[in-house]
């Protein structure tokens, strides 16, 4: 199990890619946008440069882990030798589908197709494939090579074999998996989700200001990041897709996204990968301020 296929190069993709490499895997990273592969890259050799400068890797096991990566822009290609997917595409059902149908035709009939999926049907995902029972979710969280969960998730056909194997394999990055069942949102973001919508609606009905919100959460909760600015560095279309799942999967009125939340991802307004939401961030120097639609000066 050493020949690693990562589908979709972005955040998660090329984290999920950086991770394996150093790790010891042989990663092929997939994205049909060479341009995206080529970011990826340069995104991983930045962070591999920061564990250098803070003495938690070398310079010999930086060229090393780049030396296990290579990209294509094939998927037929780019799974063709995998013992493991991991499919790192936008949040889309149909995306996914079209993606699980093409890695299921041209991965070998022993090879593990995963998904990062942060909340959609494991599966509904594994119907699509001639192969239910190697079909599970590996739900990495970001930043990938930081955060030390995997939330492991099992359809309804995943053998028993699969779920050791993951498990296994999530140990030898040095993450802790945690196996959850197949609902909607799972653990992490059937919690998250409605903690971070509810945050929302306390902005939209005037309980309080956004770096209020924030405060209170930080301080009085202990959180290392404001559920408003969570929001952001995840993607605020990130966060409506998922409440629309947790909200089409159980019918609960509860799950419901917040209309200042609909309504900001129709402006554009996404977060920091738009460069504004609830805050304003500087790319350059990642510092973020109150946008100037919630401040109160």
């Amino acid at each position: 199990m050493k020949n690693i296929s990562v589908i979709g190069a972005g955040t998660m993709g090329n984290g999920i890619a950086h991770v394996f490499a150093q790790f010891g895997y042989k990663v092929v990273l997939i994205d049909i946008s060479q341009a995206a592969l080529d970011r990826a890259i340069q995104t991983i050799t930045k962070n591999l440069d920061r564990q250098v400068a803070k003495g938690s890797l070398s310079e010999e096991e930086k060229a090393n882990t780049l030396s296990r990566l290579i990209t294509n822009t094939s998927i037929a290609e780019g799974v063709a030798s995998a013992n493991l997917v991991v499919e790192a595409a936008t949040e889309n059902i149909d995306l996914k589908l079209k993606i699980f149908k093409e890695m299921d035709q041209f991965a070998p009939s022993e090879c593990i197709l995963s998904t990062n999926t942060s909340s959609i049907s494991i599966t509904k995902i594994a119907a699509a494939t001639g192969r239910p029972d190697r079909v599970i979710g590996m739900h990495f969280m970001n930043p990938v090579p930081v955060m030390k969960l995997v939330e492991v998730i099992r359809g309804y056909s995943t053998s028993n074999e699969v779920t050791s194997t993951v498990f296994d394999m999530s140990k030898s990055l040095q993450k802790v998996p945690v196996e959850v069942n197949d609902y909607p949102g799972f653990v992490a973001n059937r919690i998250l989700m409605p903690m971070i919508n509810e945050a929302i609606y306390s902005l939209y009905e005037g309980v309080a200001g956004v770096e209020e919100i924030d405060t209170v959460m930080r301080l009085g909760m202990a959180h290392p990041m404001g559920p408003l600015r969570l929001a952001d560095f995840i993607g605020l279309d990130v966060c409506l897709a998922i409440l629309r799942v947790l909200h089409d999967g159980f019918g609960n009125p509860k799950y419901a996204p917040c209309p200042l939340l609909v309504n900001m991802v129709t402006a554009g307004k996404l977060g920091d990968k738009s460069g504004e939401g609830f805050y304003i961030m500087n790319k350059e120097t990642k510092e973020s301020r109150v946008s100037p639609a919630f401040s109160r000066n």
